[in-house]
Parts: structure tokens; C-alpha cells; sequence
């Protein structure tokens, strides 16, 4: 009996806190990356709600073997870092989520190259910044559950700045959310559910120009098994057992 060769898909990591976790909901931006990458690879959200740098820093290794290089370097096409939006949590309001920024660019050096020593190269991570923070309907949200305002847009800036600096001094890619939001005055409310999550408007901005960073780094997979129309009716064996 001939030995028949599994069909590996490549993967797009996504990395992150609650914007992540969310990513795969109705109309959320991870689900539209995963649309568009349909039989090309699998997009697996590693989206971890609450989860700030350090966290993050500590638990990759579980999430990617990092001690099997060979193995994972062909096999992983790109990883999108999300991480931001609760280090900058207040140190006085929050000091369970918040990281100091000295730290939180370190943190993202550490995941940097903790995905190198799993054969992911800086040229296939993409950096995504904290959105900003529109502090009125965040404090709302802060309220209902019994405590003040916790994160300020100005914080959230400094840590979007720090993000792309560490993405430029590694190699990687950056998707400034907090800039391109607010670029030219727009109203960056419109990309908010609540003040920090992103609204439907918002997971479409974020998929639009992820994509834009993303489509580079997957070009080149293949269409993973024929189109049907190629298959051989009278012989499918031929067409959907052998390699590729």
C-alpha cells in the first residue's frame, strides 16, 4: 500500500491581547484575513484577552516550539504582534495589566526573538500598535465596573511610538493603528465599540491594512489542492494523492 504524503498548511500566527481574541467574531478582522487566505494557509488567533507583553514574553515558547526551527521555519508564513493596549494601562489605576514602557519595548525584542529561534525571521512579523483610546466612552465602560479611568490616548500614543521604534530596530513590519487612525483629524471614534475595542468600522480598518502588509509575506504560497474543475473524474487518485 503506497504511503500517502500529507497535505501541510502554512500558518499565519495572530498574536495579541482581546483585539486579537476578538478578531475571529462576525465581521472581525482576523476572520477576514483567514477569508482571504482560504486554501492558501491556516490563521490561528492566539488572541489573549487581558494579556499584556510580559505575559506575552512568558508564554510563547508554549504557543511555538522554539527549539524546532527546521521544522517550523517553512511552515509559518507570518506572525501579526499585538500587544499594547493593556501595558498601557495606568501604573495607579491598573498595575496588574501595566507594563512600563522601557520594559514593553523589551518585551517585544524578547518575542522578536524568540520567533527568530523558531525559524520565524523578523521580515515575516508585523508589529500592529494600540488603537487609540478615546478616554470618554472608555471611563463609561471603566464606571460600570466600579473603578476610574484607567488608560489616557496621550499613554497609548507613547506606546504605539515605542512599538514601531522596536519594529524598525528589528527588522520587522508596523502597522501604526494609533497614527492612521487619527491621521488628519478623522474621527477615530468611528473605529471604537467602546472606547479600546475596535467596532465593525474598526476590524475593517485593521484588515485593510494588514492586508496591505500581509498580502507581501503570502504571495508566493501555493492554491493548496487542485481547483475541482482540474480533478480527474475518472482517476481522482491521480489528482488528490500525489504532491503537489
Amino acid at each position: 500500500m503506497s504511503t500517502v504524503k500529507t497535505v501541510i498548511w502554512p500558518k499565519v500566527i495572530l498574536f495579541g491581547d482581546s483585539i486579537t481574541q476578538f478578531s475571529f467574531q462576525a465581521n472581525g478582522w482576523g476572520a477576514a484575513i483567514a477569508d482571504k487566505l482560504a486554501r492558501k494557509c491556516d490563521v490561528v488567533n492566539r488572541g489573549l484577552s487581558g494579556y499584556n507583553s510580559r505575559w506575552a514574553k512568558l508564554l510563547l515558547p508554549r504557543l511555538i516550539d522554539v527549539t524546532k526551527s527546521a521544522d517550523n521555519n517553512n511552515n509559518i508564513a507570518a506572525v501579526t504582534v499585538f500587544f499594547g493596549a493593556n501595558d498601557c494601562a495606568l501604573q495607579d489605576k491598573n498595575p496588574l495589566q501595566h507594563i512600563p514602557l522601557e520594559e514593553y519595548s523589551e518585551n517585544l525584542r524578547v518575542i522578536t526573538g524568540l520567533l527568530a529561534s523558531a525559524g520565524v525571521p523578523a521580515d515575516r512579523v508585523i508589529f500592529i500598535t494600540p488603537p487609540p483610546l478615546h478616554e470618554p466612552a472608555w471611563e463609561k465602560e471603566c464606571i460600570l465596573k466600579g473603578y476610574p479611568l484607567n488608560r489616557l490616548n496621550s499613554t497609548a500614543g507613547q506606546y504605539a511610538e515605542a512599538c514601531v521604534q522596536v519594529a524598525g530596530q528589528c527588522g520587522a513590519a508596523a502597522l501604526d493603528l494609533w497614527t492612521l487612525m487619527q491621521k488628519d483629524g478623522q474621527d477615530y471614534t468611528v473605529y471604537l465599540s467602546d472606547g479600546l475595542h475596535l467596532s465593525p468600522k474598526g476590524n475593517q480598518f485593521v484588515a485593510l491594512h494588514l492586508w496591505e502588509l500581509l498580502e507581501s509575506r503570502v504571495a508566493d504560497l501555493p492554491f493548496i489542492l487542485p481547483y475541482w474543475g482540474d480533478v480527474d473524474a475518472e482517476n481522482p487518485e491521480s489528482s488528490l494523492l500525489g504532491d503537489q
